[in-house]
């Protein structure tokens, strides 16, 4: 052989060679589309401790990868190791913003580590974007347990609030935001002790509590002493009004006429007093002014269920059936547990003829009326409580 047929044997050789490296090799981005799609078999398997080396080689090699960056921070999360789920899910928000979920984790992971501001900031941005009920319930309740750890009572209540308009049965919401806003009661009660102690304002709110408690004459007599400190203090007559009208003692409820009236000179838009003047007169026997006072209250406030109902029993007197019918089921639509509306709705779809509707409407009124006598004997058994725990403790005094 000569050395020019050597020569070119040893150059064809080693294209073969460079050829066979080329094909045996695979590039970076074949490494790139393997490990995505062996993290997505593992991740359609169920299989999170496979999935999750899987991942890291993935971002490794490609660390713009929001979905990988993403999904391995959902992972690291839900296995509880959220140290490392932090900068995953941190990485991904920042390449894509507005991935509210993740951004939710993030939060959640953050506060569960201590740190407690970046998580505030992240559950904040989250929590009005978020729709799924368990997700949005998670974050919620994080957000109020910070805001309530730092004294945001307010801000607390407000987050409550809004989880109970999603869920407005869920007894552990229902007692926390009881908790929320006893304790912020309390807070502006000493607030206001602390920094206006004689004003008419905290005679009232003592006037307030007073009367929750069933403390009768004293709740009056802080009543009257704020109206002395400040008689044009809207709403405050209007108060006092209902607080006398609903007294057992007959001398007391004609007490709360006047207080109306004067509510009205103060503030002649106080829908309350247009509602207890119309249920005065209608007391009395005045349906004409029971209904001017009715209608004008349902003119300030067209979603009072009270004037609704108050106003379609004067309509059933006048015959107006049809007219209070409509009044009836607007009351209901206002507030589906006015066991009043139901039940005269009922007898309105009885006489009617309508059979079904108005068994439906006995059952609603039923139903709803048992619930607050048992409401009723919960307050009342809580007042008793209460009335016994002050009574040993002036007696260990």
């Amino acid at each position: 052989m000569s050395a020019k047929s050597v020569l070119f044997t040893a150059s064809l050789l080693a294209a073969i060679s460079v050829v066979s490296v080329c094909q045996t090799t695979p590039s970076k981005q074949d490494e790139i589309n393997l490990h995505s799609r062996t993290a997505q078999q593992y991740l359609q398997e169920k299989r999170p401790d496979l999935a999750i080396p899987e991942l890291q080689k993935l971002i490794a090699l490609d660390p713009d990868n929001v979905d990988a960056r993403g999904n391995l921070g959902v992972l690291l999360f839900f296995r509880g190791d959220y140290k490392n789920a932090v900068p995953e899910l941190r990485a991904a928000i920042k390449l894509q913003p507005e991935l509210w979920k993740l951004q939710a984790l993030l939060g959640l992971s953050e506060g569960r580590l201590g740190d407690n501001n970046a998580s505030r900031g992240d559950l904040e941005a989250t929590f009005p974007h978020l729709k799924e009920e368990k997700t949005q319930s998670e974050v919620g309740k994080a957000l109020i347990g910070n805001y309530t750890a730092t004294g945001d009572l307010e801000k607390a209540a407000t987050v409550a609030s809004a989880l109970l308009a999603a869920q407005p049965t869920d007894t552990s919401l229902l007692y926390l935001a009881y908790r929320l806003y006893s304790d912020l009661a309390g807070k502006t009660m000493l607030t206001m002790a602390l920094t206006a102690p004689g004003s008419a304002e905290m005679r009232q709110a003592m006037a307030r509590e007073l009367a929750r408690h069933g403390d009768e004459a004293p709740a009056i007599a802080n009543f009257r002493e704020a109206i002395r400190l400040n008689p044009r203090l809207p709403g405050l007559h209007s108060e006092l009004g209902d607080f006398l009208y609903h007294s057992a003692d007959a001398k007391l409820q004609a007490e709360a006429e006047p207080e109306f009236k004067a509510a009205l000179a103060v503030n002649p838009r106080d829908e309350k007093a247009h509602l207890m003047l119309g249920l005065v007169a209608a007391k009395r026997g005045d349906m004409d002014a029971a209904y001017a006072a009715f209608s004008q209250a349902l003119e300030i406030n067209p979603n009072d269920s009270d004037a609704c109902t108050e106003l379609a029993k004067l309509l059933v007197a006048k015959n107006q059936r049809e007219q209070a019918r409509q009044m009836l089921e607007r009351a209901i639509q206002i507030d589906p547990t006015d066991y009043v509306a139901h039940y005269r709705l009922g007898t309105l779809y009885r006489q009617e003829g309508k059979t079904d509707e108005a068994k439906q409407q006995v059952d609603e009124y039923l139903k709803y009326k048992q619930m607050k006598a048992k409401l009723e004997k919960v307050f009342h058994d809580m007042r008793v409580l209460s009335g016994q725990h002050e009574a040993d403790d002036r007696d260990e005094k």
